[in-house]
C-alpha cells in the first residue's frame, strides 16, 4: 500500500462557519464545496479535511447525527509564539494556553465554531530535570 493522500472528515453542525475558520484563520483553501460539504486543502504537507453537514444522507445511518468531538487536528509547526499572537490578534480564542510539557513538546489550542479543537505543537529539547 501507498499512501498518497491523508484526509480527516469531520461531521459538524455548521459547515460553513468551520470552512470560514479553517480558510480565514489557518491558511485552507476550498478544493470543492457544495450544500452540506466542503472539502478544504493547502499547499504544504497538512492534512486535507472534508467538512460534512450532520445528518447527511452520503454518512452511514449509524454515523449520520455524530459530531466531531473527541478528537484533535494537531499540526506541528515552527514559530509557535508567532501563530499564537496572530491567532490572537485575529480574533481566535485561544482554548489552551501555550505551554511546553516536560517531555519537550509546546504547544496551544484552539477551538473551532462546531467545536473542533485544532492544537498547534512545536518540539524542543525537554529541560533536564531539577536535580540532575
Amino acid at each position: 500500500m501507498q499512501i498518497t493522500a491523508s484526509t480527516a472528515s469531520l461531521t459538524v453542525d455548521d459547515v460553513a462557519a468551520s470552512q470560514r475558520f479553517f480558510t480565514k484563520h489557518l491558511g485552507y483553501t476550498e478544493q470543492a464545496a457544495a450544500e452540506g460539504f466542503a472539502s478544504l486543502t493547502r499547499d504544504d504537507a497538512a492534512l486535507d479535511i472534508v467538512l460534512l453537514a450532520r445528518g447527511t444522507e452520503v454518512l452511514p445511518a449509524d454515523q449520520r447525527d455524530q459530531r466531531a468531538s473527541g478528537l484533535i487536528l494537531a499540526f506541528t509547526t515552527t514559530g509557535l509564539e508567532t501563530e499564537e499572537k496572530r491567532l490572537r490578534s485575529e480574533g481566535v480564542d485561544i482554548t489552551m494556553p501555550l505551554r511546553e510539557e516536560p517531555w519537550g513538546e509546546r504547544l496551544f489550542q484552539v477551538t473551532d465554531p462546531n467545536g473542533v479543537i485544532v492544537q498547534f505543537v512545536e518540539w524542543v529539547t525537554p529541560s533536564a530535570p531539577e536535580g540532575a
